[in-house]
């Protein structure tokens, strides 16, 4: 198995250590291949994400990078889109015209009752927060509108994979424990999947929150039932901080080859190709 990873952020966003720090541990490590994902410019007022003015500094040093490293390992120049309706995703002609290799389609934000848009990706402290002064308390509505955003984001296309496809399972959980168990969730997940498998379309499998909470993003619950829609997988850290570049691989690739998984996806010369493990 090659080891890889194409999710990672960086100064650029919220990440913690420069771009050349994690490609010195990738290669460390063995990585084959690595890529850099910043968090999108998005029209709102955001600390997380990338400004619009540091993209073309972005992509200038991924490209030094790529000849710098030439020879021993493969550099991909990313970044993860944050989808704001038909106004703001992947399609758009600014990030079309983006010399990017690859996409991530992720949801961090979703927009409440009265159509504010709000993020819903921090701590459990604060989601709890969130969903009791600006969602009303209403916790399935919460949960609804998070899957309905990843459908209408998945349905415009123009992206790679989807990252943390279902990640409101841990907030929703410290909201209301055991939401994920009750049927009407179960319901919206399966359908989820279902919708994803019948699109084509290639998920990550996301280990971020592995080791300090025992959760993958797909809910390990549903690794059978994505095997057995034939859905392709990549596996990602989303790690911050290079020592956690692999946190969580292990386990997830374990977990996976359980549910009958004997690959995963890689890039390997700027193409999707199958990784055997």
């Amino acid at each position: 198995m090659n080891l890889t990873n194409y999710h990672s952020h960086t100064p650029y966003c919220d990440g913690r250590c420069n771009i050349e720090e994690f490609i010195a541990t990738a290669i460390f490590w063995g990585f084959t291949s690595y890529g850099v994902s910043p968090h999108s410019p998005i029209p709102y007022t955001s600390s997380c994400n990338m400004l619009h003015e540091r993209v073309e500094e972005y992509i200038s040093e991924m490209n030094l990078l790529k000849q710098k490293y030439e020879g021993k390992i493969e550099l991909y120049t990313g970044m993860e889109i944050d989808f704001f309706g038909e106004e703001w995703n992947t399609t758009i002609e600014y990030f079309r015209n983006m010399p990017l290799d690859y996409r991530i389609a992720s949801v961090h934000f979703i927009p409440n009752q009265q159509g504010e848009y709000f993020d819903i990706d921090g701590n459990a402290h604060k989601f709890i927060k969130l969903v009791d002064t600006h969602f009303g308390g209403d916790i399935r509505y919460v949960v609804e509108t998070y899957f309905e955003t990843m459908r209408k984001m998945i349905e415009i296309g123009g992206y790679d994979f989807i990252g943390h496809p279902d990640k409101i399972s841990m907030n929703a959980s410290a909201y209301s424990p055991h939401i994920t168990d009750s049927k009407w969730y179960k319901d919206i997940v399966h359908d989820y999947f279902k919708f994803i498998a019948n699109k084509g379309v290639m998920l990550e499998v996301n280990t971020k929150a592995y080791k300090p909470h025992s959760y993958l993003f797909p809910n390990v619950q549903y690794f059978k039932y994505l095997k057995e829609l034939n859905i392709p997988l990549v596996v990602n850290s989303d790690a911050h901080i290079p020592s956690l570049m692999k946190s969580g691989f292990r386990e997830a690739y374990l977990l996976l080859k359980e549910a009958g998984y004997k690959n995963t996806m890689q890039l390997s010369m700027g193409k999707w190709v199958e990784n055997p493990f």
